[in-house]
């Protein structure tokens, strides 16, 4: 197995609502909230783990293929599977890299203006109250509070691909049609509630391995 080259695939992905990628139970008992997003811890910024923008589009391309995990041979040579969790015993190394996906800094500035208007830095508290649908009345604690990075928040986010000797051009189709069923679906939690409703924006793959001798 050789590798021909590597490129670098980089686009946006804009929040058209509320979108909730959740953090640790201690961060949640710390900073008083039910469900707080996952935050930069150097800058306090909201940002998108490249491990969620791959796990959500891996399994929307195996449902759609009416598949669980590690039962296609095509989506398992992509995005990687460990031998004991593929069907068929076989193991394949990842050929996409997903790196975290940041606040532009366009974004980032828009929320710092605004944030007299939020109620967290860059983010926005939405109060839920879960019904016992048997009773008819509030289960649990009742009134839940979860922390979102609000509507019209834009994410920077990049992918490495790793194209191997008889691949060529496989991965194209596959990832276009990933981003297509995520779009149509939702990012991070509460999606059939309305929140993680996502736009993608790519740009054009760069070569980066190996460099051309222009560069």
């Amino acid at each position: 197995m050789k590798l021909i080259k590597k490129e670098k695939l980089r686009g946006k992905i804009i929040c058209k609502s509320g979108l909730h990628i959740g953090d640790s139970k201690e961060s949640a008992e710390i900073g008083g909230l039910d469900s707080p997003v996952m935050r930069r811890k150097y800058d306090n910024t909201p940002y998108i783990p490249g491990s969620s923008i791959k796990g959500k589009i891996r399994s929307l391309l195996e449902i759609s293929r009416g598949e669980d995990l590690g039962g296609d041979n095509i989506i398992n040579q992509y995005f990687g599977i460990t031998s004991h969790s593929s069907r068929d015993g076989n193991s394949f190394i990842s050929r996409f890299i997903f790196r975290d996906a940041y606040l532009t800094k366009t974004s980032k500035s828009h929320l710092d203006e605004i944030g007299s208007n939020l109620d967290l830095p860059y983010t926005e508290i939405k109060y839920e109250v879960s019904i016992d649908r048997v009773e008819g009345s509030a289960k649990d604690k009742g009134l839940r509070n979860i922390e979102r990075v609000p509507a019209g928040a834009i994410f920077e986010f990049e992918i490495i691909v790793n194209v191997f000797e008889g691949e060529e051009g496989m991965h194209e189709e596959l990832l276009k049609e990933g981003f297509n069923l995520l779009e149509n679906d939702y990012l991070g939690g509460n999606g059939t509630r309305g929140y993680g409703q996502v736009k993608i924006e790519l740009n054009e793959p760069v070569q980066v391995y190996p460099k051309s001798q222009s560069e």
